[in-house]
């Protein structure tokens, strides 16, 4: 099975030596962890917090945050013919059974979340989460004495539902944030009133991260799984201030200089059931759009349907 890997590894590799940007062979249905490997190594900040990192020699082959560098750094390594298959064989060993169809958001909050865990840096742990890290806090608010409940709490990804028709993602956000008023079967229990009211739902912004994972929910379960292939028009730059509407009173999170660069998309194909990953990365080189599945990468005009969007927080005022 070696022989082979770097056999195929050598063949294809021809279509995939651009920078940080380069094919994976599938590995027991690896396609999922493959198109988050392509953003991860996109995400040129996440190595550079990795490598502030010095583990303990005693640190093992089932490290996360030590095989995920490994992999990033092997990456970039024209030499190394399967980059990738020691963290997949990590991943394999204790987070995700191999041979089995993955969901990419679940994946990337494993690797994240097991990157922390593992990490025996503090610091380092805590700039891996500070680099994605979405404060938001949900607000119950009482119909009657409008005593406001407030429950912080943090994502990795902003998930956001999609209709069953055509889509923007300035109209997900937008219904992400909207308030809504819960049947009264959802009666909520007010300390205020010391007892059950009527009441309003909303979820506030408190702070955006310089990494923006925006995930597109096309996965719905009326009983049975079944995929929302609906189109969802988005921008490869917008403002921060499509979030304005769902700003917290107390936040700042807001700058009239920022906006959000599209540099990363992982797109499914197929079912829910029966499905690929593959994923679109934007070249730091060359600016061109690329088309990784597997071990395949081609240059493309743009960046297709998605399931992932991966923005990069950028200034007007900045050369970049």
């Amino acid at each position: 099975m070696g022989k082979y890997w770097s056999k195929m590894a050598r063949l294809y590799y021809c279509s995939a030596s651009l920078d940080y940007v380069r094919g994976l062979l599938n590995y027991s249905l690896s396609c999922c962890v493959n198109a988050l490997l392509q953003s991860f190594s996109a995400t040129t900040e996440l190595l550079d917090i990795l490598n502030k990192w010095h583990p303990s020699d005693g640190t093992g082959e089932r490290n996360v945050p030590l095989q995920l560098r490994n992999a990033l750094e092997a990456m970039r390594d024209k030499s190394h013919p399967v980059p990738h298959k020691d963290f997949l064989n990590c991943l394999y060993h204790q987070a995700i059974r191999p041979s089995t169809q993955q969901d990419a958001d679940e994946i990337f909050h494993i690797v994240l979340n097991l990157s922390q865990k593992q990490m025996s840096d503090a610091a380092v742990a805590q700039e891996i989460r500070s680099l994605y890290e979405i404060k938001v806090e949900t607000q119950v608010v009482c119909s009657k004495c409008k005593f406001i409940h407030g429950v912080p709490s943090s994502l990795f990804s902003l998930p956001l539902a999609i209709c069953e028709r055509e889509n923007t993602l300035e109209s997900c956000i937008k219904s992400f944030f909207k308030l809504q008023k819960l049947p009264d079967s959802e009666k909520f229990y007010c300390d205020r009133c010391d007892e059950k009211q009527p009441c309003t739902h909303e979820v506030k912004l408190a702070s955006l991260p310089p990494i923006l994972c925006v995930h597109l929910k096309r996965f719905r379960n009326d009983g049975f799984t079944r995929k929302l292939s609906n189109k969802v028009t988005f921008l490869e730059r917008f403002s921060t201030g499509i979030f304005a509407a769902g700003q917290s009173e107390n936040a700042d999170c807001l700058k009239a200089d920022e906006y959000y660069s599209l540099y990363a998309v992982v797109v499914h194909i197929g079912t829910a059931m029966f499905g690929h990953c593959t994923a679109f990365i934007r070249s730091n080189q060359d600016e061109m759009w690329y088309y990784a599945d597997d071990h395949r990468v081609r240059p493309v005009r743009d960046s297709g349907t998605a399931y992932l969007l991966l923005y990069r927080k950028k200034s007007w005022n900045s050369s970049g």
